[in-house]
């Protein structure tokens, strides 16, 4: 399964043991996983700043994952596809991977629900779908 992992996920998957730490595991392991610089910087910056881990730990999870996901740009998507702009990225990286799921926890992304054919769902909902 082709699968993006907005920011939010990849940061609690490192906050503590748990849901989102399985699924970025079950992802890494067993599905094809994609990222992008944006996403990447996100996650280095909310390590640093939220979780207040060491630059040069939150370098070597950014490389972890370059390393281990597919790096791509995505693609622009209309400025009235969701409500936070910010979330556009997120979006365009789920169009431009094909993603067969984009796995979120923030709430203005998972209002969309499916986005050019793609389902958004939460990550007990993605983890829900990796047990059938």
């Amino acid at each position: 399964m082709r699968v993006v992992l907005d920011a939010n996920v990849v940061i609690a998957a490192f906050a503590a043991r748990g849901l989102c730490e399985s699924v970025l595991e079950i992802c890494l392991s067993e599905h094809e996983l994609f990222v992008s610089a944006h996403l990447l910087g996100e996650v280095r910056k909310h390590l640093v700043g939220k979780l207040k881990l060491p630059e040069s730990v939150s370098a070597g999870i950014v490389a972890l994952l370059e390393e281990q996901a597919t790096l791509l740009q995505p693609t622009v998507v209309p400025e009235d596809a969701c409500r936070d702009p910010n979330d556009l990225p997120v979006l365009g990286l789920a169009v431009a991977s094909s993603a067969d799921c984009l796995v979120t926890g923030d709430k203005e992304l998972l209002v969309v629900e499916r986005f050019r054919g793609i389902p958004i769902c939460s990550p007990r909902a993605f983890a829900d779908i990796l047990r059938r």
